[in-house]
């Protein structure tokens, strides 16, 4: 009784630090996409560097799984939940990556101005983040319904991301010298559209823990893509 305890003592901790790894992956997401609205380099510069903290604090919570997985011999349904910690933190650092990438393009855009006003762009960070928390939460609460929840708001993101491309293109079509400037926004927008699919993943993994199925979540919207294609 007494290793099973320390076993469960020992989730729960990971979980905890799981809490943590992901506020810092939403604090870098809103940060990067705050510096590149403002175009402060400075801000983004410091984002890129923040990001090794993401990487080390990934690498510190996989040690810590090895550990257990060594020392506390966990048994069948154990290692499902330590499988997706494993899962979620990984996603957690492409997620991070993601946020360095925003900062990225700030630094590489130099001198040039915004091609437009970011509007979009920060409801996509805001919307993406928020769901991130809360998946992280139903994930380490085992709340199956919640996890089975949120995928359906990608759809928001999805839709956001057509907004700022179809806006962007219109400039383009205007004026092709605005290509690169449409690119780097783009670019950014792409991250975060990603950033709400690798919240997707972390909702699949959340199911998978507590009830052993798993079961790819698509949203409304990709099924009416699907149907398209």
């Amino acid at each position: 009784m007494a290793i099973r305890k320390t076993f469960e003592q020992e989730i729960q901790q990971l979980k905890d630090e799981i809490l943590l790894l992901g506020s810092m992956v939403e604090q870098a997401t809103l940060d990067a996409v705050e510096a590149l609205k403002k175009r402060d380099m400075r801000w983004s510069e410091q984002i890129i560097a923040a990001d090794k903290k993401i990487n080390e604090k990934r690498f510190e919570l996989e040690n810590k799984v090895m550990i257990l997985i060594a020392t506390q011999q966990p048994m069948a349904r154990d290692l499902r939940m330590i499988a997706s910690i494993l899962e979620v933190i990984s996603e957690l650092e492409r997620m991070g990556d993601y946020a360095k990438g925003i900062a990225v393009i700030n630094i590489r855009m130099g001198e040039q101005p915004l091609l437009k006003p970011l509007i979009d762009i920060p409801r996509m960070a805001q919307k993406g983040t928020d769901m991130l928390h809360r998946a992280l939460t139903a994930f380490v609460n085992g709340d199956v319904e919640t996890a089975r929840a949120i995928p359906e708001e990608d759809d928001e993101v999805d839709m956001l991301y057509e907004q700022v491309y179809r806006e962007l293109m219109t400039y383009v079509m205007a004026d092709a010298r605005t290509i690169e400037r449409a690119n780097w926004l783009l670019w950014a927008a792409h991250n975060l559209e990603r950033l709400a699919d690798r919240v997707t993943n972390i909702c699949e993994r959340a199911v998978f823990a507590v009830t052993g199925e798993y079961k790819e979540t698509r949203s409304t919207y990709d099924e009416i893509e699907k149907t398209e294609k």
